[in-house]
């Protein structure tokens, strides 16, 4: 695993810095001003080696965003805006440009994944900009915008982005990624950064299936109890027939305590939990059914929506949340 890869949102603290214009993000914990001033300026400088810049070509023009590696054979993430939906992708690094192909694109995480054939030990900085990093505030981990489910909690950083920042890291003080950035807000106020678990997943499904494969179980209404059962408040309210859920012997009326690894308390967090499902796997699922704790084993299936595209809502399909369209300005998706 590099220094870049793997971190869970239970890393970040406090602050926040920016990298400009696509070099990255960097949390820091509450220090001085000066003990934070070095130690981001020690970070930086390792972690930019493994940023990169990116082109591609798009049925509309020409785009330009950032990406990162995360392995030393040149794996490389970026956000979906960027490496999702265009093609005749080059990587900039080491004062060169080497061709690269996409993997996997992934709407519902707003992610995408590339890949350069050559060895990526020591990279260069990709931007002729100079490094001057920018502190802001972590403001939030999102489940919803305007209303709008994401697909997974996001996080809210409260740093102004700019274009071509789509797809830089977002880094705890040890230089290891917890996010990867997908959008800006409408007044540039802030940025959302999905989590660095999430783009795990997508490369664990494509190196196990070839794939991202979004798993379903059928459980299609969880609403909240009048009290709390174990921690939670989440009860099954409806349970489509001839489904997962349902031939494994899960009912309306359960109190979901956990979904694969997720601890579940109220009804938002089987958001989260279902992203992590996989389609093939299966999934442990733990009730409470009146008195009685019980665990269920549900073989998930592939989610429905995925023949469509339509798996929840990415940050480019909420109004007020800009894609960071990299060469004509942004407007808000209707």
């Amino acid at each position: 695993m590099s220094p870049l890869s793997g971190s869970r949102r239970s890393a970040i603290v406090a602050f926040a810095v920016v990298f400009c214009l696509g070099a990255g993000l960097l949390l820091a914990q509450e220090q001085s001003a000066t003990a934070i001033s070095h130690q981001v300026r020690e970070l930086f400088e390792q972690a930019a080696k493994a940023v990169v810049k990116i082109h591609g070509v798009d049925e509309h023009s020409e785009i330009c965003g950032t990406g990162f590696f995360v392995d030393p054979t040149g794996t490389l993430y970026t956000a979906y805006t960027v490496g999702g939906e265009a093609g005749n992708f080059t990587v900039e690094f080491g004062g060169k440009k080497y061709p690269a192909r996409q993997l996997v694109a992934d709407i519902r995480s707003g992610t995408a994944i590339l890949k350069v054939d050559e060895t990526t030990p020591a990279l260069g900085y990709p931007l002729d900009l100079p490094k001057t990093p920018n502190f802001g505030m972590i403001a939030g981990f999102d489940r919803k915008c305007l209303g709008r489910y994401f697909s997974t909690i996001h996080l809210r950083v409260n740093a102004p982005t700019q274009r071509g920042e789509a797809g830089a890291p977002l880094l705890n003080m040890k230089g290891e990624v917890v996010g990867i950035v997908v959008s800006g807000l409408e007044n540039n106020s802030a940025c959302y950064a999905v989590p660095i678990e999430a783009a795990e997943k997508i490369r664990s499904d494509f190196v196990r299936f070839g794939e991202a494969r979004h798993g379903w179980i059928g459980v299609n209404n969880v609403s909240p109890a009048s009290q709390q059962v174990d921690g939670s408040r989440a009860m099954v309210t409806q349970v489509a027939e001839d489904t997962p859920a349902a031939r494994s012997g899960l009912k309306e009326g359960d109190m979901l305590l956990q979904v694969g690894k997720k601890k579940i308390s109220d009804p938002e967090d089987v958001f989260d939990a279902s992203f992590y499902i996989s389609a093939g796997d299966v999934v442990p699922i733990t009730v409470m059914r009146g008195n009685q704790k019980m665990i269920f084993h549900v073989h998930a299936t592939m989610h429905p929506a995925s023949r469509t595209g339509v798996l929840l809502a990415s940050p480019g399909t909420i109004p007020g949340v800009l894609p960071m369209s990299l060469d004509e300005d942004a407007t808000p998706a209707p």
